[in-house]
């Protein structure tokens, strides 16, 4: 079904979606804007009123996703209890969101789109995702219920954890490991948060 009928907000969001499809169902290789293009259902040269080439529909793709990973950290944080708490379970929800989004996840933090074409609001979302992490730590020395460490440090260490448990998790590495990497993901995160727990 051909759409022609676009105000000029829907068509960036169209495109968008369309590329995000293009992702999930054939890999990011697959994107450029003539195919972006043909799977919205629009003329060959629509993109390029919003989109000057690839790397910009795809850097902002990447945008958009990492302002939904810092409104879930976000949110994860906010519906613990405690420091504590809080700091598990943004462990859990950085796994649980790039389970549950792989095309953004697999797309944010290519190379490529960390160079300095990459847009301001990206950059922004990004450092905000990361203060949530960051933020959470310290709150945890600032109430001793970690051990005292570097708070960047600490911070650093758990996202290179959890990144790296959701990359395993999404080449298929963990199949061999685990017959449920989802309860294993939480156990980890468990681990994780009573390993750096102050003795009380």
């Amino acid at each position: 079904m051909t759409r022609t009928n676009y105000h000029h907000g829907a068509l960036r969001e169209t495109l968008l979606k369309a590329t995000l499809e293009l992702i999930e169902t054939e890999g990011i290789g697959a994107v450029s804007l003539r195919q972006v293009a043909r799977a919205a259902g629009v003329s060959p040269r629509a993109p390029y009123h919003h989109f000057p080439d690839r790397a910009a529909v795809l850097t902002a793709l990447a945008d958009e996703g990492f302002q939904l990973l810092a409104a879930t950290l976000a949110e994860a944080h906010d519906a613990a209890a405690n420091p504590t708490e809080a700091l598990e379970a943004i462990l859990n929800a950085y796994i649980e969101f790039a389970k549950a989004q792989p095309a953004y996840f697999r797309l944010m933090f290519r190379p490529e789109l960390t160079q300095s074409h990459k847009s301001d609001s990206g950059t922004e979302a990004g450092e905000a995702a990361f203060a949530v992490l960051a933020n959470t730590v310290g709150e945890c020395l600032a109430t001793n219920a970690v051990k005292p460490v570097d708070k960047d440090v600490l911070a650093i260490a758990m996202w290179s954890l959890v990144h790296g448990y959701a990359s395993l998790w999404l080449d298929g590495q963990l199949d061999r490991r685990t017959k449920n990497p989802a309860t294993l993901a939480h156990e980890v995160a468990a681990l994780v948060t009573s390993l750096t727990t102050a003795p009380h």
